[in-house]
């Protein structure tokens, strides 16, 4: 757990890198073990310069240690952008685009994207009339009204 807004482990003397000798490349670096210009010395030189916003995960409690989230959204869109060099026509990518948009619309909202595109196209003519009111997020309300109705 976090204390005092530093993660377990970390002191406030590492938070200052080049100056307190913190980290040991920096302590290897300031009793001249590494060559300045090596590619290590390079790193190491270059550290102090962006040791603020390395760290700042330290400093911020609750931050996640990785990116996960982010890296998943892009494989979403990495694969897709794979698979749509085999579309044929413009007309299909744009269609293949639209799916994907309304899948990943249905999943960020918890709705079952399948069930989703049964009920757009089970209830096609309300949908063109009010294409607001079958979005992911509000078409169960909107798909029990027309069922009550009919």
């Amino acid at each position: 757990m976090v204390a005092g807004g530093l993660r377990s482990g970390q002191s406030n003397s590492d938070a200052g890198c080049p100056s307190t000798g913190g980290p040991v490349l920096c302590r290897k670096f300031n009793d001249k073990l590494v060559e300045p210009n090596s590619a290590l010395g390079e790193a190491i030189n270059h550290l102090p310069k962006r040791w603020e916003p390395l760290t700042l995960f330290l400093r911020t409690a609750g931050a996640p240690l990785d990116n996960n989230v982010c890296e998943r959204a892009l494989k979403r869109a990495i694969m897709h952008r794979k698979n749509a060099l085999f579309y044929k026509t413009r007309n299909g990518a744009r269609v293949g685009d639209m799916y994907m948009s309304l899948i990943h619309t249905c999943e960020l909202n918890g709705v079952n994207a399948f069930d989703y595109l049964n009920q757009v196209q089970l209830n096609a003519d309300a949908v063109t009339e009010s294409p607001e009111r079958w979005m992911p997020w509000n078409y169960l309300t909107n798909s029990q009204n027309v069922s009550d109705a009919a």
